[in-house]
């Protein structure tokens, strides 16, 4: 079976399972207790976390005061601060604003872009959501986002968030001043969401709510078709973007014509699922030198229970076909 090397956790993923069979300073022939248990919540399909970024209109200060309003739904609901304080109230947007000098910010921002042309204005806040499955205990999922937000945020960055419970699954809306009270400017890569995904599952788990953070491709999670653009496409062109109504578009006339559709992603999807599946067979292997039989036969079935991987435009045409089908079935007459 393939070697494995499991990195040490730091913003990094736990089970880096991809890079198996490179083995370098950081492996180890042995599995962690956390590490161990992190493969048994995976395998046994614990809930995962949603920590989503929302990266538009975060570099305009009218935006901002409009979105915390938005979370507050317009006074409805109270915001939760940084300092522990409530407030709530229809100026709540402006108020967080002002408190946070991101008037300041912007006027800092526009003169630094004044003497550097051509760069986009940096974000005066970051806008996240945390975000749990329909059933989840929406005040376990605010305690743990609060906790997080504690911890990651405390004396450093200004925040705000509110639990919203208008929805299946409970969320907490987060809002997180960019620049921190020492000058220090937050940015967020993937290394940083896999931590922050990582330390909202453990907060979970601390509030006993089942939790688990794990990468899609390690889980042989395929991409989320993105299917109802084809249909708005062909129904309102003004409901989905230029770019997703050209594709759509592309792929139903290459479908009528008879053509291959060309997939430059698939070759590379198709190599990160053989990565994948021999990143599991490794951890099979030190499962089983650890004693750990039940756990190890458990990852190769849950690796061999991955679907195949399809690219995005794979999933539209089986879609689109199934449309086709349906609406047929409809309008076939009655005998």
């Amino acid at each position: 079976m393939g070697a494995l090397r499991i990195e040490p956790f730091a913003g990094r993923p736990l089970l880096n399972i991809a890079s198996y069979g490179r083995p370098g300073p950081g492996r180890r022939d042995r599995l962690t207790p956390e590490q161990v248990a992190h493969i048994a919540r995976t395998v046994g399909q614990t809930p995962e976390v949603m920590l989503k970024v929302l990266t538009r209109n975060s570099s305009d200060l009218s935006s901002v005061r409009r979105h915390l309003g938005y979370i507050g739904r317009d006074g409805e609901l109270e915001l939760e601060t940084d300092d522990g304080e409530r407030i709530g109230g229809k100026g709540i947007g402006r108020q967080l604003a002002e408190d946070w000098n991101l008037d300041l910010e912007m006027h800092r921002s526009n003169a630094e872009l004044t003497a550097a042309n051509g760069r986009r204005p940096p974000k005066l806040v970051h806008k996240l959501i945390f975000s749990m499955p329909a059933g989840t205990s929406p005040k376990a999922v605010e305690s743990a986002a609060r906790n997080f937000l504690r911890e990651e945020f405390g004396l450093k960055h200004r925040y705000a968030f509110v639990l919203h419970t208008d929805e299946p699954h409970p969320h907490v809306h987060a809002v997180i001043k960019a620049v921190s009270e020492q000058g220090q400017r937050l940015n967020i890569r993937k290394a940083t969401l896999r931590r922050w995904r990582a330390e909202f599952a453990r907060h979970l788990r601390a509030h006993g709510v089942a939790a688990n953070a794990t990468e899609r491709a390690v889980r042989g999670q395929i991409i989320k078709a993105k299917l109802d653009p084809i249909y708005r496409a062909m129904a309102d062109p003004r409901r989905t973007s230029t770019h997703e109504r050209d594709k759509a578009i592309g792929i139903r006339g290459a479908l009528a014509k008879g053509m291959p559709l060309n997939e430059l992603g698939k070759a590379r999807l198709q190599a990160t699922r053989h990565s994948v599946a021999n990143g599991w067979l490794g951890i099979a292997d030190l499962l089983n030198q650890q004693g750990e039989t039940s756990l190890a036969h458990a990852a190769v079935r849950f690796m061999e229970g991955m679907r195949s991987p399809k690219t995005e435009t794979e999933l539209m045409v089986l879609q689109l076909r199934d449309h086709v089908l349906q609406r047929s079935r409809m309008q076939a007459p009655v005998r």
